[in-house]
């Protein structure tokens, strides 16, 4: 059984801070976390694939409301949902998988 001198509950912005600065200051220290992946809620399906999604509303909203006044026509436009997504899966993706770097080069288990 491995003995840790702190350990972390919940990787959320938080906690992953908190266990870095551990490790950091010589701690041997853990980081608990109940998804799959590391980052908690906010990264995992809270803030971030929120924000993703949000990111994609607002460019498909200025097609169809600005760039008119832009001189910019682009047709008809259509919304591909699947799509969107995906990319917000890719967003979550990079960075919880920038979280995983973190706690390697930390030594955090």
């Amino acid at each position: 059984m491995e003995t840790y001198d702190v350990v972390v509950i919940g990787s959320g912005p938080g906690g992953y801070v908190a266990a870095i600065r551990s490790a950091q200051l010589g701690m041997r220290t853990a980081l608990i976390e109940k998804y799959p992946t590391l980052g908690g809620t906010c990264l995992n399906v809270g803030c971030i694939p929120s924000k993703a999604l949000l990111d994609s509303s607002e460019h498909f909203h200025q097609a169809q409301e600005q760039f008119a006044a832009h001189g910019i026509g682009v047709g008809e436009l259509s919304l591909d949902f699947p799509q969107m997504i995906a990319r917000k899966g890719e967003v979550v993706s990079q960075t919880t998988e920038g979280i995983n770097f973190l706690m390697k080069k930390n030594n955090i288990d």
